[in-house]
């Protein structure tokens, strides 16, 4: 499990991504289409065509981290694909990594997760 700091945006990207991407093209994609900074601290997610797979990506102040998860049965809940992007409570996403309908708990929309750091 993840802990995740007081204070820090978790944000999910709600279309699926290419999967076989990595840490660098992940962050260049928070840069050019969430126009954020992937180097403020907060968490970006993001999902698989198949919904069995998730990433995020977070900067800890000394490098950035990638971190894989991939549910051996089932798939995680996600919210409609849509433009745009949706933030989390660490509760969302805890439950979201655990496979559970976080969806119940509402999760806030956003159009441009613009942060300064």
């Amino acid at each position: 499990m993840i802990a995740v700091p007081s204070g820090v945006r978790i944000v999910v990207w709600s279309a699926p991504v290419d999967f076989r991407a990595g840490m660098d093209s992940l962050a260049a994609r928070v840069q050019r289409l969430l126009e954020s900074n992937p180097f403020c601290g907060d968490l970006f997610v993001f999902r698989a065509k198949t919904a069995d797979r998730v990433k995020i990506l977070a900067w800890d102040g000394t490098g950035l981290w990638l971190h894989h998860k991939r549910l051996e049965h089932g798939r995680f809940v996600w919210p409609p694909v849509r433009n745009g992007v949706i933030t989390l409570s660490p509760a969302q996403l805890a439950m979201l990594l655990e496979g559970f309908d976080w969806s119940r708990v509402s999760p806030k929309t956003i159009s441009a997760p613009k942060r300064v750091c």
